[in-house]
């Protein structure tokens, strides 16, 4: 494992194979105020996440071991730690799937160590974010979405969500009865490349309403409004 030390920085774990890809990345990212960690193999990577406990995780999808995605669904099993995955493939699939098990954002490879870096900061970003200044409590037909904890629960039980759900279901929720369009959820969504892939948006939604045992055909809280996007009416 490799460290790369700044004060008072935030920790970020690459997991990637590519020795020289992450010396350069360490080099890089280091200037900006980030403790970088590193692991060669997703076993390691497993142990320094448990140990270290880092504010975001870079993921390789092609690793020894075990592939990204499930990687990605042990990370998830650990914790919400925001995760960006890493495709050499750049196949819309794999994205797909990598935000269908939890992954915050995605970059194809190649890339430049400054998109990384904008990419870092902006998941950082939403994951961090302070609490409106209201800081009140919503209470929506069972929902209740805690701003201050950004916790999220549903009649009384916690729902595990990744930050990117949490933030979609509070944009969602503080625009109850009002029908947004992809654009609208992806423009909210700023910093990340989705490249106009609406489908992107679906697999979230759709990943949502599973966490909120919501009935597409008799919806509690997701309407799916036809040529327009979706509407929250809890």
């Amino acid at each position: 494992m490799l460290g790369y030390t700044c004060l008072m920085a935030k920790k970020i774990l690459l997991i990637d194979d590519d020795e020289k890809l992450i010396a350069l990345l360490a080099k890089y990212l280091s200037q900006f105020d980030l403790e970088i960690l590193s692991a060669l193999r997703p076993s390691e990577g497993l142990r320094v996440l448990q140990e270290q406990k880092p504010s975001l995780v870079v993921l390789d999808l092609m690793l020894p071991e075990q592939n990204g995605f499930e990687v990605c669904k042990e990370i998830r099993k650990r914790g919400n730690t925001p995760v960006i995955m890493l495709t050499a493939r750049g196949d819309v699939a794999d994205r797909v799937v990598g935000l269908e098990l939890g992954a915050d954002d995605y970059m194809p490879k190649p890339f430049e160590p400054r998109e990384l870096l904008a990419r870092i900061q902006s998941v950082l970003r939403r994951s961090e974010s302070p609490a409106p200044a209201s800081k009140e409590v919503l209470s929506l037909s069972g929902l209740e979405l805690d701003p201050n904890k950004r916790e999220a629960k549903l009649d009384g039980r916690v729902l595990d969500l990744t930050t990117m759900e949490y933030d979609i279901l509070y944009f969602f929720a503080t625009h109850a009865g009002v029908a947004l369009s992809r654009d609208q959820i992806m423009d909210h969504l700023r910093g990340i490349d989705w490249e106009a892939y609406n489908r992107s948006i679906d697999v979230l939604i759709s990943r949502l309403r599973q966490k909120l045992r919501d009935d597409p055909k008799r919806p509690r809280f997701f309407k799916t409004v036809w040529g327009t996007g979706y509407q929250f009416i809890g």
